[in-house]
């Protein structure tokens, strides 16, 4: 076992320390020790991030902003610390273009609805790709209904990559390119660079779901050129309920609010209201307060590991799962790019995916099954669902072993 070229690699990073911050692993299901590989649904959270939260109510709790109490005060200046920690991680030039939403899904609706209302004529185009998660899908489609506007997608191949290089699809007629990152169900990673400049030479306005890329890689937004970057905290060891749009200032000031009431606005009459500058244009009535400092407590927590090791740990693990799970007669990988993050999905020959995963609960193993949110996905793989296993810093070489030998005793238990 230790003569694999990734148990190397396993071993220089100490996935044990990492393991303590998480209270949760301790647990045992079923009397056995909890194996979590559904981290691409959501990772586990820190004790620094649990703490931190948890001081928020017990100290600080206030509303925040406009408060001339020493408790809003305090819990603003939390809020917008950690909104500073978030524009540091993802190399944004301004804290107010850091966009406080409820998740992913929220971030990429409000994108969705206010470039609609910004950009779409009937007749225009919005493209997005065959491995879309159904937040980067559905929000696109009530967009084009409302306008009159045609959602088109770019193709994948066999492997789970996109066909050619994804921009021959522009035409004279895109207004929007809306394209995810790294695919939660695939694993793929595109060539997000790339596509982002092709477009913007054509005028295209961008915008990337980066819900699976945030928690394994580095995403500079200046470097990337996006003009939108949406991505949740509950994947990247922060809170559920709480996610961030990026946005470049020059096309959030354009772009018109989502939701109204408090905090978004400047002045109102009966007449007429006017918008608060931003990042509060889009942040409508009270925030996740504790959600936000949970967050900026999650992006400390990870540049406190060492984020490259981290991502080199979780590859090592990924390479070790694919060349296991492969051994088991009748089992597929779907999505085999060349570039992937830590997310393993497979199907067996003759093995429900349901089936599968209630018994490796049974055993203590927590992977995901179905359709992921990607229903025309499985389509173009003529499935209908996968079991998924998705890693984090805190797995370990020797859960995967454990996984792939409670696949086996699965099957022969269904066959």
């Amino acid at each position: 076992m230790d003569s694999r070229p990734e148990a190397e690699a396993t071993t220089r990073f100490d996935a044990g320390a990492v393991r303590a911050d998480f209270p949760i692993l301790e647990r045992r299901i079923h009397g056995r020790p909890l194996v979590y590989l559904d981290n691409a649904a959501t990772s586990q959270k820190p004790r620094p991030v649990v703490e931190a939260m948890a001081a928020y109510y017990a100290t600080i709790n206030a509303n925040v902003h406009r408060g001339v109490h020493t408790l809003s005060i305090l819990a603003t200046e939390a809020q917008e610390a950690a909104r500073e920690t978030v524009r540091g991680h993802l190399n944004a030039r301004h804290a107010h273009e850091v966009i406080f939403t409820a998740g992913t899904t929220a971030s990429l609706n409000l994108a969705a609805f206010s470039l609609g209302q910004l950009l779409l004529q009937p007749g225009d185009e919005v493209l997005i790709t065959g491995m879309e998660h159904h937040a980067n899908i559905v929000p696109w489609q009530l967009a084009c209904a409302r306008h009159g506007a045609v959602l088109k997608v770019i193709p994948i191949t066999d492997e789970g990559e996109l066909e050619e290089s994804g921009d021959a699809h522009f035409t004279e007629r895109t207004r929007i390119l809306a394209f995810t990152h790294a695919s939660n169900t695939l694993g793929t990673v595109n060539p997000a660079k790339h596509l982002v400049s092709r477009a913007r030479q054509r005028g295209i306005v961008t915008v990337v779901d980066g819900a699976q890329a945030v928690p394994h890689m580095a995403v500079d937004v200046q470097d990337l050129g996006c003009d939108l970057y949406a991505f949740s905290g509950h994947k990247m060891f922060g809170p559920t309920g709480i996610g961030v749009l990026y946005g470049r200032e020059e096309v959030l000031e354009r772009m018109p609010p989502w939701q109204s009431g408090g905090e978004m606005i400047d002045r109102v009459t009966f007449q007429h209201t006017t918008y608060a500058k931003l990042p509060f244009k889009f942040e409508a009535g009270t925030p996740h307060i504790a959600g936000i400092i949970g967050l900026g407590e999650a992006v400390r927590w990870i540049h406190g590991n060492d984020p490259r090791a981290m991502a080199a740990h979780e590859q090592a693990l990924l390479e070790h799962a694919t060349r296991e799970l492969l051994t088991i007669d009748g089992l597929r990988i779907i999505g085999t790019a060349r570039e992937k993050v830590g997310v393993a999905s497979f199907t067996i020959d003759g093995v429900h995916h349901y089936d599968l995963g209630t018994l490796l609960d049974q055993q203590g193993i927590a992977v995901r099954t179905g359709h992921h949110c990607t229903q025309p996905l499985m389509d173009r793989f003529g499935i209908t669902g996968t079991t998924r296993a998705s890693f984090a810093p805190y797995n370990t070489a020797e859960e995967v072993d454990a996984l792939v030998a409670a696949v086996i005793k699965a099957v022969n238990m269904l066959r």
